[in-house]
C-alpha cells in the first residue's frame, strides 16, 4: 500500500512514537520523514565567539564566512571536528576567530540546523535579512 499505511489496529503511522516507527533509521534509533528534524540546544556564541554564514567552499578544508560583525574571515575546520562536521555553502556555522589575524581569519566549531537557525533569529543573535 502506498502513501499512508495503516497498522493492524487502524492506527496511523503518523501518529505513533517515533519509537514504534519503522523504516530506515537515524542516529538516534528511530525514522524521520523527510520535513522532520530533531531539535537539539542550538550552541550560543560566548565570548570572542562569532555566527557567520559560509559563502565560498575555498578547498583544502578552507572556506569564505561573513560573518555577522561585519567581517569577511578565511575560515578552516580544526582536525579534531573534520570528520564530524560536513559543511556546505550557505550552512550557518560558529566561528571563533584566531588570536593573531582575528579579523581575517578563523577556525569553524560548530554548524547550525535549520530549526536552530530559526531558534537564533527568534532569541535575537541573528538577524533574518542577514541570512
Amino acid at each position: 500500500m502506498h502513501g499512508r499505511q495503516k497498522d493492524a489496529e487502524n492506527v496511523d503511522i503518523k501518529d505513533l512514537d517515533p519509537s514504534q516507527k519503522r523504516g530506515k533509521l537515524n542516529q538516534r534509533g528511530y525514522s524521520l520523514s523527510e520535513n522532520e528534524e530533531i531539535i537539539t540546544r542550538a550552541r550560543v556564541p560566548r565570548s570572542g565567539q562569532v555566527i557567520g554564514i559560509v559563502e565560498q567552499m575555498m578547498g583544502f578544508g578552507k572556506m569564505r564566512v561573513r560573518c555577522v560583525d561585519g567581517n569577511t574571515r578565511l575560515c578552516r575546520v580544526p582536525g579534531k571536528f573534520r570528520r564530524r562536521l560536513w559543511i556546505k555553502v550557505g550552512n550557518i556555522v560558529l566561528i571563533e576567530p584566531w588570536e593573531l589575524s582575528s579579523e581575517e581569519r578563523g577556525d569553524i566549531i560548530y554548524r547550525y540546523t535549520r530549526a536552530q537557525a530559526e531558534w537564533l533569529v527568534r532569541k535575537g543573535y541573528l538577524d533574518r535579512n542577514w541570512m
